[in-house]
């Protein structure tokens, strides 16, 4: 009975460490996603004054966890019944990815106008500000939704020949990281020009460490927004290109002899260009008729 016991106990630490090790992978090739899922919460949770942005936040996260509950048992009975489908969503979220990175570099480089939007509320009544706030909340949600769909069903792509029991465990693992650890990061960003703002307040010196260190901060957080969405853009065209080399024969070939990180990087700026091409003129078309 009690060595019945203690090889039960050592097969789930053996379960616990292949989960640990996949997981680790898995973590790795949705890294650029979370960060282009962090940069993109960060500036939708940002804007509203200091008392609102942790509630704004929280129903965002919650939001979130509503979305891994109902993406989470549809992945898992397509890599049951129908795996073949996993890899057809991969690639189609790689060509979805490639072309917001695409349209991020032409926005950077081919600058055109856009719709102008409400940065100030103060001449706004309450329950104005609280329908902008909900339609933020609401367009954050949806971002999340698809974010978290590519962040899953990339997930489930490194673990998709592996037993179903792995492949629940270390896509929920994700799942819960891509949640908690992006929502937790972004938490931190929003408050950090708060942050700041206390410590400058925190004595009546005049250029104390505690005002240099909250002047810093204030400083800070419009450039680190910009950075992320930088560092997000690069993210999404490498992920992109990755899963286009590993699940696509002759684009593998293609690149085969060109480093990796820069083969992929070319391959997801080539794809995402195409497809943001075939949008731009499919506009065109529509807009002519």
């Amino acid at each position: 009975m009690a060595s019945g016991f203690f090889a039960l106990l050592d097969d789930i630490a053996a379960l616990m460490d292949d989960v640990a090790v996949m997981s680790k992978v898995a973590a790795k090739k949705t890294a650029g996603i979370l960060g282009d899922d962090l940069a993109v919460n960060a500036e939708k949770a940002s804007g509203f004054v200091s008392s609102r942005e942790i509630p704004v936040l929280w129903a965002i996260t919650k939001g979130s966890f509503l979305n891994k509950l109902i993406i989470l048992p549809i992945a898992f009975l397509l890599s049951a019944f129908l795996p073949v489908a996993v890899i057809v969503i991969l690639v189609a979220g790689g060509l979805y990815l490639a072309y917001e990175g695409a349209e991020k570099v032409y926005e950077f480089f081919v600058p055109h106008k856009h719709e102008k939007k409400l940065s100030h509320t103060v001449d706004l009544s309450k329950d104005q500000i609280l329908s902008l706030e909900k339609d933020k909340i609401k367009s954050a949600i949806r971002t999340d939704f698809i974010l978290s769909v590519e962040i899953v069903i990339i997930a489930l792509g490194t673990v998709v020949n592996e037993a179903l029991t792995n492949q629940i465990l270390v896509v929920t693992v994700i799942a819960l990281i891509a949640t908690v650890g992006v929502y937790g990061i972004v938490a931190l960003i929003v408050r950090m020009d708060d942050f700041g703002l206390r410590l400058i307040n925190l004595n009546e010196e005049e250029n104390s460490i505690s005002d240099k260190i909250g002047r810093l901060l204030v400083n800070a957080l419009p450039k680190v927004v910009k950075s992320l969405a930088v560092i997000g853009t690069i993210a999404l065209l490498l992920v992109a290109g990755g899963i286009f080399v590993h699940n696509i024969h002759f684009i593998h070939e293609l690149v085969k002899g060109i480093p990796s990180i820069l083969g992929e990087f070319l391959v997801g700026l080539a794809g995402g260009f195409m497809v943001l091409l075939f949008v731009n003129l499919h506009k065109k078309i529509f807009r002519n008729q």
